[in-house]
């Protein structure tokens, strides 16, 4: 049954890569086959997220605009959606707050989204800056490496409100390894770009991390056995959860990732958010070790705005940052020089 009469779940993948014009490429294959990859495991959204390139749509099921802006030493990258064109400026080691920040201001100037990646992986990223980042909407989940997803409740209960959604970054489309190890299900009625976006805008969908075990066969017939989420809402004061298949547990995170209830053996989940809590978000463990994730409840006021989203106040230290960045290309030069020398003084 899906959440609203008419619509259904379409799979959807966010991050991922194809290869481009020009000798630097991150994927081996075309945009074509990466799609064709995908469409083959029952997606039916892709995003080509090529790094500083926007990719032109392949067909119905790759219509969506975006590209993955950063290079920068420290893996700072942004998902940027429905941009006018690339913006290639970054900073070379962006690790003041004050330098992601900018950054985020800078692209979210030409987009109708911005998707902060794999933040776990983000070097210098840590839960002061987690607290203090405003101006995107997307969260990405999972990276791999833990399920808590605890940087997503470090922004949380900062009150910088985000939906999750759950890629694959995927750079081999080929390899069972890598592809559809991540799904997002958007409830929607088409898959055009209006309609997706619309959709990212008003959280209507779930993430998923699927089995790491499963065989490209396993992923093949996965769309009729895996894990879903049926329906799922607020009702009569409750949040309201139906799962197609009993979970092993079920978890409730809120303010400071701050386990708020839990059930076992669950697939009908009913629970009063406290009133001293300003959000909960809900994880499902399944037994063949896939992970549901829904995005955050969060209490608001809506005559006051239209969602919970709101960007604070905040100030980009400009002089501290171009100091930061003179100082790198400084070091730069001062290297450059030394190595100069020394080749030149070996060759005497």
């Amino acid at each position: 049954m899906p959440l609203y009469p008419g619509l259904s779940w379409k799979k959807a993948n966010f991050h991922t890569h194809t290869r481009v014009k020009g000798p630097l490429n991150e994927c081996p294959y075309w945009p074509e086959e990466v799609v064709e990859d995908y469409s083959a495991l029952g997606y039916e959204v892709v995003a080509l997220s090529n790094h500083n390139a926007l990719t032109e749509p392949v067909g119905q099921k790759a219509c969506v605009p975006v590209y993955e802006h950063g290079y920068g030493l420290c893996k700072y990258h942004k998902n940027v959606f429905g941009p006018s064109r690339v913006r290639y400026f970054d900073h070379l080691l962006p690790v003041l707050a004050s330098q992601k920040q900018w950054q985020l201001d800078y692209l979210h100037a030409d987009a109708d989204l911005l998707q902060m990646n794999h933040p776990f992986r983000t070097w210098f990223t840590n839960e002061r800056d987690m607290a203090r980042l405003t101006g995107y909407e997307i969260m990405e989940l999972d990276s791999g490496v833990s399920t808590e997803q605890e940087y997503w409740d470090w922004a949380l209960s900062a009150g910088q409100y985000s939906f999750g959604l759950a890629n694959d970054d995927n750079h081999d489309s080929k390899n069972p390894h890598k592809i559809a190890l991540r799904a997002n299900f958007l409830n929607l009625d088409s898959t055009d770009y209006a309609s997706v976006l619309d959709c990212l805008r008003g959280g209507c969908w779930y993430a998923m991390r699927l089995p790491e075990a499963w065989t490209i066969e396993d992923k093949l017939a996965s769309d009729s056995t895996m894990a879903k989420i049926e329906d799922i809402g607020v009702r009569e004061g409750h949040i309201h959860m139906r799962l197609s298949r009993q979970a092993d547990s079920v978890k409730l995170f809120g303010q400071g990732h701050k386990l708020l209830d839990m059930y076992t053996d669950c697939c009908v989940l009913w629970y009063m958010l406290p009133q001293d809590e300003p959000y909960v978000r809900i994880t499902a463990y399944f037994p063949d070790a896939s992970v549901v994730y829904t995005n955050p409840f969060a209490r608001y006021d809506k005559n006051k705005a239209p969602s919970p989203f709101r960007v604070k106040e905040h100030k980009v230290n400009i002089w501290l940052t171009v100091l930061w960045n003179a100082l790198l290309l400084c070091i730069t030069a001062l290297l450059l020089y030394v190595l100069r020398f020394l080749a030149v003084k070996g060759r005497r």
